[in-house]
């Protein structure tokens, strides 16, 4: 049960921080199919500068660096350009697939893995007991998980800036009309997602493995898309969400390392899938039962 709430826990933190991220763009009114591109991207920088330069804080900047760029250049096709924001970022992810498998041969001369030589620190390691155990082997950035949750609640409940970002997101022209600048909302959207989601995939990339492997995402991105909308677009619902993603991944962790056979192995990786599908089919029946009840209640209140 220990190695199952510890693995739940690793796996939790990158899918709550880029979940987490999203949030911001998606509040902004942006459907962000990037999310998957710009952690992959972020992984892949990271290990890069790590792999070159040995040093930890260039790895993690690097990461912030390009995963910023790529989302300015995301933004400014659907401002300036007027470019579907679906497409455009379904267009990132596949670029990012694309480009780091073809950078991880030309810059490296690796194909399909590029190791690290230096990782995130881990305040817990080694064989714990009691509560020890929960977080043993968690990376320095999932300590930090909850605060970087509690600081995204209060940027988007509590502040003017959130009160703006709703407000592009559900009520443009209203935001219009009070003088709002959508354009610049939606930039610092895209930024603070960039940063969120920049250091999901360093916490992939160097908070386990130590290493990038091609398409080492896997889907997390989308899952972590999932997690927001089941988590009806709050910080804390969001994750809730992401844990219990993560325990799904979790599952098919301990049964590989136990060597668990009760199923075949691919049925077993595809259960955070599965339920990724569950999860967003129950969630829109559950947002339109309740504008449903909503509309009727407001019917039955008319003269």
């Amino acid at each position: 049960m220990e190695e199952f709430v510890a693995s739940t826990i690793r796996v939790s933190v990158p899918i709550a921080l880029a979940a987490t991220a999203s949030l911001f763009a998606v509040r902004a009114g942006i459907f962000h199919l990037g999310i998957e591109g710009l952690m992959l991207s972020g992984a892949f920088t990271a290990v890069g500068i790590a792999h070159r330069t040995g040093s930890l804080i260039l790895a993690v900047s690097g990461a912030v660096v390009i995963s910023a760029v790529v989302s300015w250049i995301y933004w400014l096709l659907m401002e300036k350009l007027g470019a579907n924001a679906v497409i455009t970022g379904l267009g990132i992810t596949g670029f990012s697939l694309g480009a780091t498998s073809y950078f991880l041969v030309v810059i490296f001369g690796q194909r399909g893995r590029l190791h690290s030589p230096v990782r995130l620190p881990r305040p817990v390691t080694g064989t714990q007991e009691g509560l020890a155990a929960y977080v043993n082997e968690l990376s320095i950035l999932g300590w930090m998980t909850p605060l970087l949750l509690l600081l995204s609640w209060f940027l988007m409940r509590r502040s003017q800036f959130g009160l703006r970002l709703t407000a592009v997101g559900t009520y443009s022209y209203g935001a219009r009309a009070a003088g709002i600048d959508e354009g610049r909302i939606r930039l610092q959207a895209m930024m603070l997602t960039s940063v969120g989601v920049a250091l999901a995939g360093t916490e992939l990339a160097l908070g386990g493995l130590s290493a990038f492997t091609h398409g080492m995402t896997n889907g997390r991105g989308f899952i972590a898309l999932a997690a927001a909308l089941f988590g009806l677009l709050h910080p804390i619902g969001t994750a809730a969400a992401s844990t219990f993603f993560g325990a799904a991944e979790a599952i098919g962790v301990v049964t590989q390392v136990r060597g668990i056979t009760v199923l075949p192995r691919p049925l077993i990786l595809t259960i955070p899938f599965v339920l990724t599908i569950l999860a967003v089919t129950l969630g829109a029946a559950v947002r339109k039962r309740s504008h449903t009840l909503r509309d009727k209640e407001a019917d039955v209140g008319q003269p």
